[in-house]
């Protein structure tokens, strides 16, 4: 436990910075809500007017944005992407800090095995990455509900489910990296480099229908706020291959880390 406390002190202010970050998009993009409803302006109109290529980078779908759960829903691609952000930086590091800070013979002379401190570490990250999904779950219900006239709590419930699969899948990609990689200090650029290219796949998806089926290649097309919204749920499917990842990456962390040579 003195692994747990350590990494959760250690990790304390970085993590109350990012929930500050959360909260303030999220008060932010409602804001922007606000103001455009007070305006009379259609937001819906404004956006259909739109080429295609801007629609897909705002996140616009099939919501209706005179709603506030609608532009919820758009606002939601950028809060699963600083969610997930934190989730592989929070994962590659906590793995790869102690070679990166030269820690490592101080941690690993002790008289525990090399597989209860990485399993340490991860419920530390886990316990991270709960966190922030349960400061962003309250900000959403308290801000989103201010600007709404009805109960918006199951749709943002579910989404925040879909957000917290995504949070644990790049976690766990961000330490089997960290695990694997010979660069310690290069262990969250390479998790981050990998979440951008799937985020930046997920908007060429929406560009062109061609390329429909790689949207298994890509998690943020996994739990869309339009698809997952107003009865939608969580595709099984997704859920089923999320699932899958998360256990293979999991193992192959213990694995990985176990049998590798650490740099002192």
């Amino acid at each position: 436990m003195n692994v747990y406390l350590r990494e959760m002190k250690a990790h304390r202010k970085s993590l109350i910075i990012w929930c500050i970050g959360m909260i303030a998009l999220i008060g932010s993009g409602m804001g922007k809500y606000a103001g455009y409803s007070s305006s009379g302006q259609s937001m819906n109109d404004l956006m259909a007017g739109m080429p295609k290529s801007l629609q897909a980078f705002l996140g616009f779908g099939t919501l209706d944005l005179s709603t506030a759960s609608g532009y919820y829903g758009v606002l939601f691609v950028y809060i699963l992407l600083l969610a997930t952000i934190h989730a592989a930086m929070s994962g590659a590091t906590i793995i790869s800090k102690e070679e990166r800070d030269k820690t490592v013979e101080f941690l690993f002379v002790k008289p525990v095995p090399r597989k209860k401190i990485i399993g340490i570490k991860l419920l530390a990250a886990l316990t991270q990455i709960s966190i922030l999904a349960l400061i962003t779950w309250i900000s959403s219900l308290v801000i989103v509900g201010h600007y709404s006239d009805v109960s918006i709590a199951d749709d943002i419930g579910i989404t925040m489910l879909g957000m917290f699969i995504l949070q644990m899948l790049f976690l766990v990609i961000g330490t089997a990296i960290a695990s694997l990689s010979k660069q310690p200090a290069k262990a969250a650029s390479f998790s981050t480099g990998i979440l951008l290219l799937t985020f930046i796949l997920s908007f060429a998806i929406d560009l062109s229908e061609k390329i429909e089926g790689m949207k298994y290649f890509t998690p943020f097309k996994y739990f869309e706020a339009k698809d997952v919204m107003y009865g939608g749920g969580l595709d099984t499917v997704f859920v089923g291959i999320s699932i899958v990842l998360i256990g293979a990456l999991v193992f192959g962390t213990f694995v990985l880390y176990d049998k590798r040579d650490l740099r002192v």
